[in-house]
């Protein structure tokens, strides 16, 4: 091993022997030719990604246009999440559900430790460790990642905060320890398995974010969410805003909703024009730690940047999102415009003359940009950051949305009874698949406050810890479900999104003070139209918005029925209690 190796390994065991053990031993078995210990600094970043433009793995955009912004792209076969093969290891099945992939944890560890030997010949391996949540308080949680590939490297050093403040972290406590081989890319033959009670976690045969990017879905919702269950915590796949209306009150929102069904676009919802005087702050636009404080939910965003889907994303539906991306920004899988050296997907602009696809051909048949390509950009760019992100205090949540993508039966926005139904609404949550997941598109499934990819123990279990988490709380959030893809008869959509979903936060917020009016339904409280900003739809529209159909919702409580039904004797009676007087009441309206 080289000189260099020995010393980063010398710096690895000042800093933990704990650490030393595992990097040592999984070196070991991965036979890298190098061992770098990265700290996380500006020359390691620019060092990186001038390796990677020698080697023809990072295409350097416009420097005028795009300033240090970089085209990445992945493998073919290695572009979303692929859940099939995302495992949960552990010694009993029945502790992590039907909703999860479960593995014996020996025979997994066996399994991978045999693909995993000499997987990083020739190769470089980097150790990376790094912070989740600010530094310092009692949302901070620390990890340490091993990787081959420079691509999530760099990536890593913009998502989670590499470096001294992470090492201190893991002198001074527990970490969560990882490892990415990228290996053939097989797909085949392709793990990323989570060893809960371990805190480990181990992807081999991928390099695409969502698998590799470790500090992400796999520490910070899976492991960290397992570590939490038996905790006065909450650890969820939601964005959090802060909100704050013209008479200067602040108000937490956050919420769940599965992957395409709008999260991102209202984590960095603009305003539009009559609605100038309100703001809001993003907090999060994808996970949130929730800690309790003064009887209350407070949250934090345990990262430091986004990693975000970029299809979709333009001056109508995110400008605010388009302002964070133009610098310090690495695309991946996106279209290459050859004219001016630019970033392009559908919907951004006009498609250029000369434009490469994602993969880099000329010649191609369908979208240019890869549906699930992404950006990955650090947080502190965003122009609207609310001043609880990276406060060791958190922000105090008025109230909770549920939002899946669903073209009938779920209304624009209705209100739950209390704080049961509104948790009941959550673990009803479907929503139409999208390209985040590989797979089919457009099939309704169930995804459980949008949890379903990232619960990695007993999902009973998972409401049964949501509901004590939130039944103690002196000062409980209102819950809330919204729908912003209703289609009217013709197909079209009937709400017209992104910027005008202000008017249905406006209403949530006066919900939470008392002060716009509200029908009661079978369902939970319907907007009192007299107090609802409609914006410029029509009467008529707003009615089918708003309308609950009996037939479709007692064919909906049947599907969910079924699902909730697999979870056998471990399903809470509360929550079943909940269940039946929602059917109840629909049955006898």
């Amino acid at each position: 091993m080289l000189d260099e190796s020995m010393d980063a390994l010398e710096e690895i065991k000042d800093i933990s022997n704990e650490l030393y053990d595992k990097v040592a031993s999984f070196a070991s078995i991965m036979q890298p030719k190098e061992i770098r210990l990265l700290k996380g600094t500006k020359e390691e970043f620019e060092g990186l990604v001038a390796d990677m433009l020698a080697s023809n793995e990072l295409i350097r955009l416009n420097p005028e246009l795009y300033p240090n912004c970089y085209l990445y792209r992945s493998d073919k076969n290695d572009v979303a999440r692929t859940e099939q093969n995302t495992y949960i290891c552990t010694k009993n099945k029945d502790d992590v559900g039907p909703t999860n992939n479960w593995a014996d944890e020996d025979e997994m560890l066996n399994k991978l430790m045999a693909l995993l030997s000499g997987i990083m010949k020739g190769k470089t391996m980097y150790v990376l460790p790094y912070l989740l949540g600010p530094a310092g308080s009692r949302f901070a949680r620390c990890g340490v990642e091993l990787t081959d590939s420079k691509y999530v490297a760099i990536s890593q050093m913009i998502i989670a905060k590499v470096g001294q403040e992470a090492i201190e972290c893991i002198r001074n406590g527990d970490f969560v320890f990882g490892v990415q081989a990228t290996g053939t890319l097989d797909p085949s033959n392709k793990y990323i398995a989570h060893f809960p009670s371990k805190k480990l976690i181990i992807t081999v045969n991928s390099a695409y974010g969502g698998n590799a990017l470790l500090s992400k879905k796999c520490h910070a919702l899976r492991i960290e969410g397992y570590l939490s269950k038996e905790k006065e915590r909450l650890i969820e796949h939601m964005m959090a805003i802060e909100v704050i209306d013209p008479q200067g009150r602040h108000f937490g929102i956050t919420g769940a909703f599965p992957s395409g069904s709008g999260k991102t676009n209202l984590a960095m919802l603009s305003p539009p024009d009559d609605y100038k005087s309100w703001q809001v702050r993003l907090l999060s636009d994808d996970i949130a730690w929730f800690e309790v404080s003064q009887g209350m939910l407070v949250a934090t965003n345990p990262e430091y940047g986004f990693f975000g889907i970029v299809p979709g994303t333009d001056e109508h539906s995110n400008p605010n999102a388009l302002k964070a991306i133009r610098k310090n920004t690495i695309f991946t899988n996106v279209a290459l415009d050859l004219e001016n050296n630019t970033p392009w997907w559908e919907g951004l602009a006009p498609m250029p003359k000369e434009l490469v696809d994602w993969q880099g051909n000329r010649q191609f048949a369908g979208p240019a940009t890869h549906p699930n390509a992404r950006f990955t950009t650090p947080i502190e760019q965003y122009p609207f950051l609310s001043q609880a992100y990276g406060s060791k205090e958190g922000l105090p949540i008025h109230a909770i949305l549920f939002g899946g993508r669903r073209s009938t039966t779920m209304p624009l926005v209705y209100e739950a009874y209390d704080y049961e139904q509104g948790i009941l609404i959550g673990a009803m949550l479907r929503a139409e698949t999208t390209a985040a997941v590989a797979g089919k598109v457009g099939i309704i499934r169930n995804d459980p406050m949008a949890m379903i990819p990232f619960c990695s123990y007993n999902m009973a279990d998972y409401f049964d810890h949501f509901h004590s988490v939130v039944s103690k709380l002196e000062k409980k959030p209102k819950f809330f479900n919204v729908n912003w893809f209703r289609k009217d008869a013709s197909g079209k959509f009937m709400w017209p999104g992104f910027g005008e979903n202000m008017r249905v936060i406006s209403w949530i917020t006066k919900r939470v003070t008392g002060e716009a009016e509200a029908i009661e339904s079978p369902i939970g409280y319907l907007p009192e139209k007299s107090s609802f900003d409609k914006g410029k739809i029509s009467e008529e529209t707003l009615d089918l918005l708003l309308k609950v159909d009996k037939k479709e919702w007692l064919e909906e409580l049947d599907a969910v029925e079924g699902f909730f039904n697999q979870f056998g004797e471990r399903m809470p009676k509360w929550l079943w209690n909940a269940f039946y007087k929602l059917r109840d009441r629909l049955r006898s309206w």
